[in-house]
């Protein structure tokens, strides 16, 4: 029962992760681009412009944009044989133990 268990486990952190990133980061890639028409107003969102929609989508864009980067630091640590550590909040690039 002790393996089912701990197969599980591994199974459900596969499954978060590819949500996350696999559906989550498209989705507010999407939701930038939604934010930026609704900023630029017009015939774009048929509303008047809106610096709160463009600030939206660049903060959606700034995300994104900070997921795909920690995305190749951890692939191009993890070929170098380093680890991505969050140890001091911000990320770094740690010796594996």
């Amino acid at each position: 029962m002790n393996n089912l268990s701990l197969a599980l486990e591994g199974a459900w952190k596969v499954l978060l992760a590819s949500v996350l990133l696999g559906a989550g980061l498209p989705a507010l890639f999407a939701l930038g681009i939604r934010s930026l028409a609704y900023g630029a107003g017009g015939e774009a969102s048929g509303r008047r412009p809106s610096p709160a929609g463009t600030a939206g989508g660049y903060a959606c864009f700034a995300v994104v944009l900070i997921g795909v980067v920690l995305g190749i630091t951890f692939i191009v640590a993890t070929g170098f044989g380093k680890a991505l550590s969050f140890e001091h909040v911000y990320p770094t690039i740690v010796d594996k133990h």
